[in-house]
């Protein structure tokens, strides 16, 4: 099915995301966690890379393999650092090969150790051209692009965010995966913003359920998402990792079930490769119209 008409139906589109596992050995709870994911007929999957594309290599074997063992719709990420357009071309034929449905088309972060991204001799320097390129030349993957609720950590402010975001649709992006984000305030704002610059595609919101307050405050600052102070200090309320896990659940049960009641167009959930939190997220909210 075409990216474009899984957002036609009347479901609510559902979507996770994995990263590959860092060695072989990780493999075989990977894809238990997947089994378990995949049990809630997930719309697609995506897989990201490490760094730089560090894994991606073994981004497209592990994309493949859950297609192949789930026949789910699987979208690879796709950044423009360090590769040329000729590199780029090859990844994007090389998953074709594969059977990869979709493509996560993004700037990318600048390399570890540097502090503003710089495209290579023959590379890109926008997500757009990347969905230009794609689109022009690959134009059986569906799109997807990322939106920034909270604004880009790299913008100077919401309206240049905004314009680099209509570029990307305007490229040919078939959907947007938002952030991840903790007040869905900031969802519905950047979603009324969207729509009053003349986007049009679907906008699935990104949730990642806390799992322990240290590791969502690392990967928060990363991303400059800010996590709303009454939620902060109920999560150090005890220094307990399963009192943790349980308050990150309520608080993503919350989220989902005021963002289906808005009738979202989906939601997008960043499961770090672990299915228990969404299980119970997906088991305590109404309205999620599979």
């Amino acid at each position: 099915m075409k990216l474009s008409e899984t957002f036609s139906t009347a479901r609510t589109v559902l979507s996770f995301e994995l990263f590959p596992p860092k060695s072989e050995a990780g493999m075989g709870d990977f894809l238990e966690s997947v089994e378990e994911l995949n049990a809630h007929q997930p719309d697609f999957m995506t897989c990201t890379y490490g760094a730089g594309g560090s894994t991606r290599d073994r981004t497209l074997t592990v994309a493949s393999t859950v297609k192949q063992e789930y026949r789910t719709p699987v979208a690879s990420h796709l950044t423009c650092v360090g590769s040329t357009r000729e590199q780029l071309r090859d990844y994007l034929s090389k998953a074709k090969e594969e059977g990869i449905d979709y493509i996560v088309a993004l700037r990318g972060d600048p390399p570890k150790g540097e502090t503003e991204f710089e495209a290579v001799d023959g590379g890109l320097h926008y997500a757009n051209e990347l969905v230009e390129l794609i689109k022009a030349e690959f134009p059986d993957y569906g799109i997807l692009v990322a939106g920034y609720p909270e604004v880009h950590q790299e913008a100077p402010n919401a309206e240049v965010d905004m314009e680099n975001l209509v570029r990307k649709v305007d490229a040919g992006a078939d959907a947007i995966v938002t952030q991840l984000f903790y007040d869905n305030e900031d969802y519905f704002r950047f979603e009324e913003q969207c729509r009053k610059a003349g986007i049009t595609i679907p906008i699935l919101p990104g949730l990642l359920p806390v799992l322990t307050l240290k590791q969502v405050q690392r990967i928060a600052s990363l991303c400059k998402a800010r996590m709303p102070d009454d939620f902060v200090a109920r999560l150090q309320e005890k220094d307990d990792p399963e009192w943790q896990f349980q308050v990150g659940v309520e608080h993503a049960i919350k989220q989902t079930q005021d963002l289906l009641d808005a009738k979202v167009a989906g939601i997008h959930y960043y499961v770090l490769n672990k299915s228990t939190a969404t299980n119970q997220i997906l088991a305590n909210v109404t309205g999620l119209n599979r």
